[in-house]
């Protein structure tokens, strides 16, 4: 028919077919509307393909996510632990607690036998040593043994920090108290508060028990030695004394408490067991001797509890040492080798009343200065 225009010969028309299949070679298909900003040939991120209208091609799917690193550096407890579950950061494992005992009780016996060997060798080259063969003192000068002792204690601070670190994989503060570090302020404030109610009870047990001071008599109490010695030994008591008292604290109610905390919800077995070889460590004296230190270390961990933190045992174990170091430097007998464990029982009943007093008005200025007390959120 005329003025009907001849059709163009071709294949039949059909569906509408959609773009060609993708090349092997492509691994997105159609390729994503590149970004304005982006450089030739730049393809954005595979997990921008997953919205509707960038579909991958089958079998091309977006990358998953990578999983998190597993934490290579110390493990902290959750928030909210207390003092004695610090240990407690997914990490624990019984022989970490066991592996880190006996290795503490080993670098005990090798520090202390390395140093009374530094020691002896020492006293030998500049001629201060025992001449008594029946004494076990190492040096003639009661100062100086005194200094030796103190020192040999005062190892067990690094040790314990360094077995908390690299053994329990958690930051060493944490033995410290819940925030991670020994609260300086605090541990100053509890001594403050220490120092007249332990000054009262040793003024009561001088008051009752004079005949039994360092000196014999009261007379002699206060006989003190000549004035260089005497300021030489109350410069190593008072320098070397607060050590000696902390790494006590940090071995029986910090170790020892959260070794238990670990595995055991209660902490009344870490207190037991830390109490009991507190007492044992003073060497066997009275009964009333004995009582007293497991009295009072019993309250030290009570307290270490409900404060967050060592400084509040340190302070009081501090400040009673210190003080019965300086009678006994007043009194010409720091060569006196009795302990706590020697305590008679008039000492036992002064320190039924005297050390819950302390306790409980320390946990009252804690509340009241909001000291923390479990950790807080990381």
């Amino acid at each position: 028919m005329s003025g009907t225009a001849p059709r163009p010969e071709g294949p039949p028309a059909g569906p509408r077919q959609g773009p060609p299949p993708p090349p092997p070679s492509a691994p997105y298909w159609p390729p994503p509307p590149r970004h304005p900003g982006a450089a030739p040939g730049h393809l954005p991120y595979p997990g921008h393909l997953a919205h509707p209208g960038h579909l991958a091609h089958p079998g091309h799917l977006p990358y998953p996510p990578c999983p998190p690193a597993p934490p290579t550096g110390p493990l902290t407890a959750p928030a909210g632990s207390s003092y004695a579950a610090q240990a407690r950061n997914g990490g624990q494992r019984v022989w970490r607690e066991l592996g880190g005992t006996a290795l503490l009780g080993a670098a005990g016996v090798v520090c202390t036998l390395a140093l009374f060997v530094a020691a002896f060798v020492l006293a030998r080259v500049f001629g201060i040593a025992n001449a008594n063969a029946d004494d076990e003192a190492v040096f003639a000068d009661p100062v100086a043994e005194v200094a030796l002792g103190l020192v040999s204690l005062g190892l067990a601070i690094p040790a314990v920090l360094l077995v908390v670190r690299w053994i329990q994989r958690r930051p060493a503060g944490t033995i410290s108290s819940v925030t991670g570090r020994l609260r300086l302020g605090w541990l100053a404030l509890c001594s403050c508060l220490a120092l007249p109610v332990l000054a009262t009870q040793t003024g009561l047990l001088v008051w009752l028990m004079p005949g039994e001071g360092p000196g014999g008599t009261a007379a002699e109490l206060f006989a003190p030695p000549a004035l260089p010695t005497l300021l030489l030994g109350l410069a190593v008591i008072w320098v070397l004394v607060p050590f000696q008292a902390a790494a006590e604290e940090y071995l029986f109610r910090g170790w020892i408490l959260q070794a238990f905390g670990a595995h055991l919800r209660s902490p009344w077995a870490g207190i037991a067991v830390g109490s009991l070889l507190f007492a044992l460590a003073h060497g066997f004296g009275q009964w009333s001797g004995f009582a007293l230190l497991l009295y009072s270390a019993a309250w030290y961990a009570w307290l270490t509890l409900r404060t967050g933190g060592l400084e509040a045992a340190i302070a009081h174990h501090m400040v009673n040492n210190l003080l019965a170091f300086t009678l006994a430097a007043l009194a010409n007998d720091l060569a006196n080798d009795e302990t706590a464990a020697d305590a008679p029982w008039q000492a036992l009943v002064l320190e039924l009343v005297a050390t819950p007093l302390y306790c409980l008005l320390v946990v009252r200025l804690a509340e009241r200065r909001k000291i923390r007390s479990v950790s807080a959120s990381s």
